[in-house]
This record gives structure tokens, sequence and C-alpha cells, in this order.
């Protein structure tokens, strides 16, 4: 009889626990409801979530158990790229860091995604993310050629190379009540392929909200959600690629750059000699003078070296290729969220959200529909 009654005790303060976690299950998919009045004798139909028959008892009006969503989603956001490395058609790779300068880059995309889930918890709601998306990366940057005082720029490349994509992933969103309102901590962990990249790329996004469910006079199961909240996406830094030798600067145009190029480098080497040559020993023998010589005459060997691979990639122009590895960053990682759901019964909800940041904004539209299991 003792371990009877430590039993039922145990379970009334983990009930009495979730009474505190329910009123904001998530906001990613939808939310329940808290009555006053207990349905002891109510049977709960469905498998899932583990304890709805208990949770059910203490008053909580339960979501459908399992959904399916389709949304659409927009986004713009501002990329840092460092530790860039460039070759042609499967040839070595070269750091050229010090030849290129980026004015600015930004990537778009734009997007179907479905995302399955299920209450496997009261609290605890678990999902898929499958997705496609067209994507169009912006891309300014300049080619410089060293000199002994500043670099001139050779010329510059504005290029917006556009890319298909799709993505699986997964996610989970633990809620808890709070002050009458809720708070979701959403998070996923996604893997998108991308054509012209060679590996898959990692994703983390932890999507923080508060927000709070009204309901709808002489419609009970009608409610309108708002919320607002943080939005933070963390992709893996490296990326290797390739892309058609054009993509990059009209073939064309390659031959004429590339002479232009060799040409400023010659210019830049005599200058660089001249200036070297007219030091006195001693100022030769300084070690500030000694290392600019030094750094400026690797830059140009480098520039000469990439030229010259450029040059003989453009021989064979229609199969040529530009093979790239870089580190790639969010601009901003975190951007701020508001949004809103309506619900027009059990089975079926409309949601939209918007997000921005100095750096990213995005929009996002879609349509859920839920099911007992």
């Amino acid at each position: 009889m003792k371990i009877c009654i430590a039993s039922t005790r145990r379970q009334n303060l983990f009930f009495g626990i979730l009474l505190i976690l329910l009123p904001g299950i998530s906001v990613s998919q939808v939310y329940s409801d808290y009555s006053k009045n207990p349905q002891e004798n109510t049977d709960y139909p469905y498998l899932l979530p583990i304890w709805g028959q208990k949770v059910k008892e203490k008053g909580f009006d339960l979501p459908y158990s399992a959904g399916i969503g389709v949304n659409y989603l927009w986004q713009n956001s501002d990329i840092n790229i460092s530790n860039v490395s460039i070759g042609f058609n499967g040839g070595p790779l070269y750091n050229v860091d010090e030849l290129i300068r980026f004015n600015s880059t930004s990537a778009e995309s734009w997007g179907i995604n479905v995302r399955p889930d299920v209450w496997v918890l009261p609290f605890l709601n678990v999902y898929g993310v499958f997705a496609r998306a067209e994507s169009n990366t912006i891309v300014d940057v300049s080619i410089v050629i060293p000199g002994v005082n500043e670099s001139e720029e050779l010329f510059s490349i504005q290029t917006s190379p556009r890319f298909t994509s799709q993505t699986t992933g997964f996610g989970l969103t633990p809620t808890v009540g709070v002050l009458g309102g809720w708070i979701a901590l959403d998070m996923n962990f996604t893997w998108t392929d991308i054509d012209k990249q060679e590996k898959p790329v990692f994703a983390f996004i932890f999507d923080p909200r508060i927000g709070k469910t009204f309901k709808l006079a002489g419609h009970p199961e009608r409610n309108i959600s708002i919320w607002v909240g943080g939005f933070r996406v963390k992709v893996n830094r490296d990326t290797y690629g390739r892309l058609p030798l054009g993509d990059a600067l009209p073939i064309a145009e390659w031959n004429s750059k590339i002479d232009s190029g060799q040409q400023k480098v010659g210019e830049a080497q005599t200058e660089l000699d001249q200036w070297w040559g007219n030091l006195t020993p001693i100022e030769q023998a300084n070690p500030v003078n000694k290392v600019k010589y030094e750094t400026n005459q690797a830059k140009l060997n480098l520039a000469a070296t990439v030229l010259d691979a450029a040059g003989n990639a453009v021989d064979t122009a229609d199969n040529s290729t530009l093979d790239y590895a870089l580190d790639k960053a969010q601009a901003k990682l975190w951007s701020m969220t508001l949004g809103s759901q309506f619900q027009l019964n059990k089975s079926w909800m409309v949601r939209g959200e918007y997000g921005f940041s100095s750096g990213r904004k995005q929009v996002m539209f879609g349509l859920q529909y839920r099911f007992g299991l």
C-alpha cells in the first residue's frame, strides 16, 4: 500500500508539472487550451501524445496528435566570405585572399517546404523537414594587383549564379506556459544538397518565441495566436564547388581580362624592382622594407600563377570550370521575427511570419492540416 501511495504522489507531481508546461503548445505547429473543468470520464481516442489520457483528464483540450504543413519561404541574407581558393579544370587550388576584394555578397532563396509532425509528449513536438528551393547568390568582387604603395583594381565581377537545392532534416519544439501565454523553443537540423557543390550544407536553426493565443467568441475551436521572437541560423563554414567558367565571367571577356592582368602584373613587378633598387643597402636591410618587398613579390608571383592557370583553362572554353573552396558565414546570425496563426478549427490553420535584421529578411506563409494518430 505504501508503494501505491508513493507512486500516486509521483504521478500527481508529474502531472502538476504538465499543468505548467501545457498552456503553450508549440507555436510552430498548433496550440492546446486549458479548461477549468476536468474530464475524468472522457476517453482519449489516440495513441499520441504519450500521457494523452492523463492530460485530457486534467482539463486540456489537446490538439490532434499528427499533422502536415506546407510552407512557402523567401529570404535574403548578407554573406561574409573568406579564405577563398580557386582553380581551373580540376587543377590545383590557389588561395587568393590577397588578390580579391568582396564589395558585397548576398544570398536570396525561395521555395516550398513540407513538415510532417507528431506530438510525442504533450509538451514536445517532433517534425521532419523536406524542402526544395531556388537560390541566387549575388556577388560583387574586385580582382586587384598589388602595388608598392597601394593595390590597383584589375577588373570587377558582378555575378549571380542560380542554384537548385533539396533539403532534408528534423526538428523539435519543447514548450512551456508562462503567465497566460507561452514560450516555444523551436530548433532544427538540416542538410541541403546544392547543385554545383560537392557536399551537403549543414545548418542549425534556433527559433525561440513568446506569444499568446486568443479564443474567438462563439467558435470553440477557432483562435488567433500572435508571437514575437528571434531567429538564429548557423551554417557550416566550408564550401567546395565547381561551376562553368562562363558563369563567373562571359567567356568572350576572359582573354582580354587575362591579357590586361598579365600586363598589370608586369608593370607592378617593374615598379617593385625599381623601388627596391633605389633603396640604399642600409634601407634594404631595414626589416620593414624587407618584409614589404618579400610580401609584394609573393603576391605578384601568385597573381602571375593564377593568371597563367586561367589562361590555360580558357583554351578549352567549352568545358572550362572554375573550382572553388571558401568559408562563408551569415553577416548577422540573429534576426527578429513577428508572426501570427489563425486556426479555423482543430484540423485547419494558416500562419504567416516576417523576420528582419540589418543583414537579413525573410517571409513565410503556411497551411497546416492535423489529424489524430
